[in-house]
């Protein structure tokens, strides 16, 4: 008796709280997903503000370079990786609208199977709740009489 009332206590409070372990597990994803990508976005920017200040310091570290040509050509390729730099942030913006996307599609999901088992779980509860009276009444009748009888017996 105390175990089923026990497992059925610890079914109850699963129930209870899957709702919320789903909801944590898909913002642990998607957090997961989006800090992978911004890392993987730092070390792309990085890498291209590391490689150009290797070609500007080659370039400027050469007594020729710093004639009007260099210098002109330093700006062109500067312009060159602004524009690089540019088209990178677009593909990033699109990319977190994607993942933000899709991260709003699964909580919408979530969301709506949630609906469905309260949606069971009210109907089951206004099934029990709609029992009639007359069935009610003789069980209550019953369990009144045992103790009615404890009374004579003293």
């Amino acid at each position: 008796m105390q175990n089923t009332m026990i497992d059925n206590l610890n079914d109850q409070t699963r129930q209870l709280f899957e709702p919320m372990r789903k909801l944590n597990s898909l913002m642990l994803s998607n957090m997961q997903r989006m800090t992978e990508y911004q890392m993987e976005s730092m070390q792309r920017y990085s890498q291209m503000g590391t490689e150009r200040m290797r070609d500007a310091a080659a370039q400027l570290s050469d007594k020729p370079a710093m004639s009007e040509q260099g210098v002109k050509a330093l700006s062109a390729r500067q312009a060159e990786v602004m524009s690089e730099l540019s088209q990178q942030l677009m593909e990033d913006a699109n990319a977190f609208s994607e993942m933000n996307l899709q991260f709003k599609s699964e909580l919408e999901t979530l969301f709506l199977e949630q609906v469905k088992v309260f949606e069971q779980l009210a109907s089951a509860a206004n099934d029990e709740a709609s029992v009639p009276v007359e069935q009610v009444k003789p069980a209550a009748q019953s369990s009144s009489k045992p103790s009615s009888s404890n009374k004579k017996s003293r």
